[in-house]
């Protein structure tokens, strides 16, 4: 099917590529179905699409490219909601800011979007119980591998 994103302009995506947001993403609880739409520069960014309103998009990144010791457990309501039960059907990005210059984007580590592949349903996580950021800076990335 045909789509337009936010970011690529119009996409064509396969019908078993769309995830299920049963709570949509807080802030757009509307929104139950997007893709992930890898961005050809990187393996690590994507953007995650709405596949009914071309301007709810989101440039996610894979956080354990930018924060190696990234880590969390799901809580056992988590996982039943994404009906994970291997850790291998499990995939995780984090939601960025994009901010010019880019290096002073952030990762928001403290509300993962974990999306079981196999079954195509995600939801974003709260994580309570860490000391995470909301704005990670990629200049911290940068700046780490310098020393």
């Amino acid at each position: 099917m045909k789509m337009v994103s936010k970011f690529l302009g119009e996409v064509e995506v396969c019908e078993d590529q769309v995830i299920y947001f049963p709570n949509g993403i807080p802030g757009f609880e509307e929104e139950k179905h997007f893709v992930i739409l890898p961005l050809e520069e990187s393996t690590s960014f994507a953007i995650l699409q709405s596949i009914h309103h071309q301007h709810v998009g989101f440039v996610v990144a894979y956080p354990f490219a930018f924060y190696p010791e990234y880590a969390f457990d799901l809580s056992e309501d988590e996982a039943e909601t994404l009906k994970l039960t291997s850790p291998e059907d499990c995939l995780v990005y984090v939601i960025m800011t994009l901010k010019e210059p880019f290096v002073e984007s952030t990762l928001n580590l403290k509300a993962p979007v974990v999306i079981n592949v196999r079954d195509k349903i995600g939801k974003q996580l709260i994580l309570h119980n860490t000391d995470y950021p909301i704005r990670f800076s990629l200049r911290e990335v940068n700046e780490g591998r310098e020393r």
